[in-house]
């Protein structure tokens, strides 16, 4: 388990204890950044991260805080053991049959602040200068898009695939199989991916989305 995996499990231990309890506040960045040995920006990933699943709610100048239906939100997280036993090749046939099939939900059901949200995750990778916070980004976009079906199941379905993501053995291999060039070829393929979908073009994204997936799985796994 790396560290950010380790802060990420300090902070859901402590709330599924109920040690931290909707309004208690948490620690500051600084603290966890020197008691796991992270950098602040991965420390402010991994709160982020608590953020977007409503378990915790940042308000600045005040600090960092367990939200009023923390319980709700714990309820919806993906059992341990799932997570933890889902190998990334088991991860990547599952996004390979699930992600390009909801392309013309996207489509159909996309609002502009969704399309603002996918532009803000590509800015934000594209700006990245760890890979574990391009990686961050990267998952966040694909969320992103699919939050845009307006589809409770299909965002859970998600987000429980960015929980397997934020496994080490994902982590690993991403790191293993990464390069500059590679990278530049994500940026721009999820670029043309966001694209297709503002333009409302299902036969492009579809495409474009199978074929960004086969060339991360053929960089990661070799085949």
């Amino acid at each position: 388990m790396d560290n950010a995996e380790s802060l990420r499990q300090a902070i859901l231990d402590n709330l599924k204890s109920r040690q931290w309890r909707a309004g208690h506040r948490l620690p500051t960045e600084r603290h966890f950044s020197e008691q796991f040995g992270l950098s602040r920006s991965t420390v402010r990933r991994v709160l982020l991260d608590f953020k977007r699943r409503r378990l915790i709610t940042q308000t600045v100048g005040s600090g960092t805080y367990v939200t009023d239906h923390v319980q709700q939100a714990l309820a919806e997280l993906l059992p341990a053991s799932a997570v933890q036993t889902t190998s990334p090749a088991e991860l990547m046939a599952a996004r390979l049959a699930l992600e390009p099939s909801i392309v013309e939900m996207v489509i159909g059901s996309a609002t502009a602040a969704d399309f603002q949200r996918m532009d803000e995750c590509n800015a934000q990778a594209e700006a990245a200068a760890a890979l574990e916070d391009f990686e961050h980004w990267d998952a966040a976009l694909h969320e992103a898009i699919a939050d845009a079906a307006h589809n409770g199941f299909i965002s859970s379905v998600f987000r429980l695939m960015n929980e397997v993501r934020a496994q080490g053995e994902w982590g690993v291999l991403k790191r293993r199989s990464a390069t500059a060039e590679r990278r530049l070829e994500y940026e721009q393929e999820h670029r043309a991916l966001v694209a297709a979908l503002k333009d409302r073009d299902a036969a492009r994204a579809r495409a474009l989305c199978l074929a960004h997936l086969v060339h991360v799985r053929t960089n990661m796994l070799g085949y």
